[in-house]
């Protein structure tokens, strides 16, 4: 291809005036071009990848305190099932107590900022959610207690490194109370999952108000995110790992933890932003500087 060049060597006027054109936006009209995106990107994300949930009861100390955030991976039980051990986000069912939830904001300011934050997954839990440990699987058999310990398919669980403040064992059952740590034998449904909280004496879970179905589950909690000390991934206790499977159980490979699926999801949002940057030259023009010590 010829190029036209004007007497003094360089590019035709109409060339001149198309790298004009395509000069970059000045600052002031790009930022909020990357605000929209960054928004429609936590949306999309918030409703069909990942989610933070706040802690709002001490149901689930130590593992979990009051205030934590956690991010649930709403992806992974679209591929399988929940496994035993893992910390589970659900819907609870017509039988389980809804938890206190905060009063709705009165003003405008609040409002909105309730809306925005649901918006992008920041915001409270509602009354009906609740997050548990799942102990049992379908046809698995639960119940408690050889010599205080939870038992699983005739295998008694050892829970000292997550379990706070168990239930006494010495009050006698009562299916209507979490109170005690003794329950009678259940075979879970299937379909559905055992869970129980970590903190024992003060949860009020499937000792009493049944199993929970596979369908309420919300997703995984993999990762505390939120207060920043407190960062850190929420594997499979090694309690769970060589439990027998159910009479009626198919052979069936357990999952890598933690999944690989929450850590390709966390870089979709960062992968995003950085392409807008690049494709807008902003981040080439910034590649000099840096944050001061």
């Amino acid at each position: 291809m010829v190029q036209m060049l004007d007497e003094d060597g360089t590019a035709d006027p109409w060339r001149r005036r198309a790298r004009r054109s395509r000069r970059q936006m000045p600052l002031w009209q790009e930022l909020p071009l990357l605000l929209v995106v960054a928004f429609c990107l936590a949306v999309l994300i918030r409703t069909f990848l990942l989610q933070a949930f706040f802690i709002p009861s001490g149901s689930m100390e130590n593992t979990l305190l009051v205030g934590d955030r956690v991010l649930v991976n709403k992806v992974v039980y679209d591929m399988r099932d929940p496994i035993r051990g893992e910390v589970v986000v659900f819907r609870g069912t017509d039988r389980w107590v809804a938890q206190e939830a905060p009063a709705p904001p009165t003003n405008l300011t609040g409002k909105i900022g309730r809306t925005f934050g649901d918006l992008v997954g920041v915001s409270r839990p509602g009354e009906k959610d609740f997050i548990k440990r799942v102990i049992g699987v379908p046809g698995d058999k639960v119940w408690c207690c050889d010599k205080g310990r939870v038992v699983v398919n005739g295998t008694p669980l050892e829970e000292q490194a997550y379990v706070s403040e168990d239930s006494p064992v010495d009050l006698p059952p009562n299916p209507k109370e979490c109170r005690s740590r003794q329950f009678t034998e259940v075979v879970v449904p299937p379909g559905q999952i055992f869970v129980m909280g970590d903190h024992r004496l003060v949860s009020q879970d499937a000792r009493c108000q049944g199993p929970v179905p596979i369908d309420n589950v919300i997703g995984r909690a993999f990762m505390i995110v939120w207060p920043s000390q407190r960062w850190t991934s929420l594997p499979v206790p090694k309690t769970f790992t060589d439990l027998p499977r159910p009479d009626a159980a198919p052979a069936r490979p357990a999952p890598v933890d933690p999944d690989p699926v929450g850590g390709v999801v966390l870089i979709i949002p960062v992968a995003s932003t950085l392409t807008v940057l690049a494709g807008s030259g902003r981040l080439r023009r910034t590649r000099g500087r840096r944050l001061l010590p």
